[in-house]
């Protein structure tokens, strides 16, 4: 799946470690009705009533409600084993070197600014060719009340050790204005 799939390794270890924290909370639920509905609508207010959150976020929320319902229906010991267990699978997941891709690790976001005067559309296609294996145009913006572009590629280098060589040769093109070169972040879904 991770091979189809491009996420994070957090992505991952918050899908190994869901059916765990479903299976601890329809176990403790079952044949309680009232139980069944108040977990609900808690699901129903993290849901609708926050902010969305990273995976890491969504994975400690869920085990802590986990633990909360066995607290909350009085059993205190299972509460604890629940949430020391899951919180141990979690840390144990985050140090195996699984599910972790190469390929994105290598991949940057350049953001290079260019005056409105210059044609963004090919300039720095040879410059490109000769620094990275690949690069994909991401966004346009503009900035500067609108007499700039900010341009924003998805990047993969050659050789990272010609970054700078990189960098010079795009600001004497850009006219010496502004370029970051930043970790690429998979972007969120905007509604």
């Amino acid at each position: 799946m991770s091979f189809k799939v491009r996420s994070t390794k957090r992505f991952f270890i918050v899908n190994a470690i869901l059916p765990f924290t479903i299976a601890t909370v329809i176990t403790f639920v079952s044949g309680n009705i009232g139980a069944g509905v108040a977990f609900g609508g808690a699901f129903a207010l993290i849901r609708f009533r926050s902010a969305q959150g990273s995976a890491d976020e969504l994975a400690s929320i869920l085990m802590a409600m986990c633990s909360g319902v066995a607290f909350g229906m009085g059993y205190i010991a299972y509460g604890v084993i629940i949430l020391l267990a899951l919180a141990g699978l979690y840390f144990l997941l985050s140090l195996l070197p699984i599910f972790e891709h190469k390929s994105m690790a290598s991949e940057k976001l350049l953001k290079v600014t260019i005056p409105e005067s210059l044609d963004y559309s090919d300039v720095f296609d040879d410059t490109f060719r000769h620094y990275l294996k690949s690069y994909e145009n991401v966004g346009v913006k503009t900035t500067g009340m609108g007499s700039m572009f900010r341009l924003s590629f998805k990047i993969r280098m050659k050789d990272p050790a010609e970054e700078k060589a990189f960098i010079d040769e795009l600001r004497t093109k850009n006219g010496n204005l502004e370029i970051s070169v930043l970790p690429y972040v998979e972007p969120q879904n905007q509604l």
